[in-house]
């Protein structure tokens, strides 16, 4: 069978193309990857999983094969988020990291998340490479390491903890007496995120704080369908936020203490925003092809320059490396910020919006409002659309035109940084892009009205399906 990276990762139902064996022939492609890149033996590699069904088999499973390579490894010794497995990889100098998640995704799905030395996501120019040593393996790779050699295991959480003491103002949250709830979706921030908090005698209420290999029997994603309990407990504890992070942490998602959902593209705008006010930094900001222009707006009004990237959070984290950026986003809510790692971090992304509200003294929504007074209002969207056989067939031609007009708005740029952005004389958008990790063309919109939004959206869909 092929076996192709997406743009974070391989991921493949559990017991159909997600076995013991492929596991094997990726893990020892990536180690061909490294050794034909220079790197030594006995050169280590950080081992991780996440919560779901028998991801810390196939990460034992993995270590082995990393051994029969000659190189070594370390083990986290429990779930752990992607942001801290980045931090692990830098601080242990380790030459890379293989970590078994498939992030939002539903159960039934386990992943292979291969990050380089400096802890980002492999580039495609890496990835690209492992898929050609995967296509030369045999499709029963069996591992010939000392079954008997101890496995060196290691917890990272201190270190991660540490770190972000460093970034978040915990005492500004904490002088404002704030009550939190949230709710890690059974995956890996349990034991982080609250945690924290409750360090600094922070309040805060945890759900779903198990692991269920199920996820409650849906993909563990943050989005406001997914938090009616978080949503219930703000309103019942009278919290100043509801936080909830992915399967692996590395998103975020955010309710005000009304209980509105924040959308990721609401909140990099206002984190941006927050950071250059509260920490004086000046440089840029990053974001994806996908991802709203109300980050451009406020980065205009600041007079700070805008980076546009693929999508894919590892091109903006080229950008933190570079330091060129202030903070970087994905509408699909991954974000970082200047001097921490080049991953997503969704705990790092929910203690900002906490420590932005306790700061400001304001709530979320009411500093949004003060960001539409100063800029004006914009309304994104997305949609998603099943990629049929027959839409695959006429997918690539579609994505090759250069219409004057979509629906009546006249096209006055054409974009293809990552599939086709049309971008009309009124400054309203339209971006079709096939998803990199589901089988499905995603329609991305923004306009300056809900209405308009909508039409927009279905002016998408109908010019795809035609």
């Amino acid at each position: 069978m092929t076996i192709r990276f997406g743009t974070s990762g391989w991921r493949a139902v559990i017991a159909d193309e997600f076995t013991f064996a492929n596991v094997r022939r990726v893990t020892g492609a990536i180690c061909g990857y490294l050794r034909s890149a220079g790197v030594t033996d006995s050169a280590t590699l950080i081992v991780g999983y996440d919560t779901r069904f028998l991801g810390e088999r196939f990460a034992l499973e993995c270590v082995k094969e990393i051994r029969a390579n000659n190189f070594t490894s370390l083990l986290c010794d429990r779930p752990t988020p992607t942001p801290t497995i980045s931090h692990l990889i830098r601080t242990a100098q380790a030459a890379g990291g293989i970590n078994f998640t498939a992030s939002h995704n539903p159960p039934e799905y386990n992943g292979m998340k291969f990050s380089t030395h400096d802890g980002a996501p492999a580039l495609p120019e890496v990835t690209s490479q492992v898929e050609k040593l995967i296509g030369e393996s045999s499709n029963e790779n069996d591992t010939r390491a000392d079954q008997s050699a101890e496995i060196e295991s290691h917890d990272p959480r201190p270190a991660y903890f540490a770190d972000l003491e460093l970034k978040i103002r915990f005492d500004v949250i904490a002088k404002a007496n704030g009550r939190y709830a949230y709710d890690p979706l059974w995956g890996t921030g349990r034991g982080y995120l609250d945690e924290m908090l409750r360090e600094h005698g922070i309040e805060v209420e945890t759900i779903h704080d198990w692991r269920d290999v199920m996820f409650g029997g849906r993909a563990p994603e943050p989005d406001s369908a997914h938090l009616d309990e978080l949503r219930d407990a703000v309103k019942r504890k009278g919290c100043a936020l509801g936080l909830a992070t992915d399967g692996d942490a590395d998103r975020f998602g955010v309710l005000d203490a009304d209980g509105r959902f924040v959308t990721p593209n609401e909140l990099i705008a206002l984190l941006f925003d927050y950071l250059a006010e509260s920490r004086g930094w000046t440089g840029g900001v990053a974001r994806s092809v996908a991802t709203s222009h109300l980050v451009d707006r406020v980065a205009t009004a600041r007079a700070l320059p805008v980076y546009e990237t693929p999508v894919g959070f590892k091109f903006i984290g080229e950008l933190i490396n570079a330091d060129k950026i202030i903070l970087g986003g994905e509408e699909s809510a991954g974000l970082s910020m200047r001097g921490h790692y080049p991953e997503k971090d969704g705990i790092l992304a929910c203690l900002l919006a906490a420590e932005s509200v306790a700061a400001r003294g304001a709530s979320l929504g009411e500093q949004l409002e003060a960001i539409y007074a100063r800029v004006g209002r914009i309304e994104s969207g997305r949609i998603g659309v099943r990629l049929t056989l027959q839409l695959l067939a006429s997918l690539p031609e579609k994505l090759k035109r250069d219409p004057a007009e979509i629906g009546g708005r006249r096209v006055e740029r054409t974009n293809r940084t990552d599939g086709v952005k049309f971008i009309f004389s009124d400054g309203s958008w339209l971006l079709m892009r096939p998803s990199g990790t589901e089988p499905m063309v995603r329609i991305y919109a923004e306009s300056e009205s809900m209405k308009d939004l909508e039409v927009l959206l279905e002016q998408g869909r109908k010019y795809l399906l035609d």
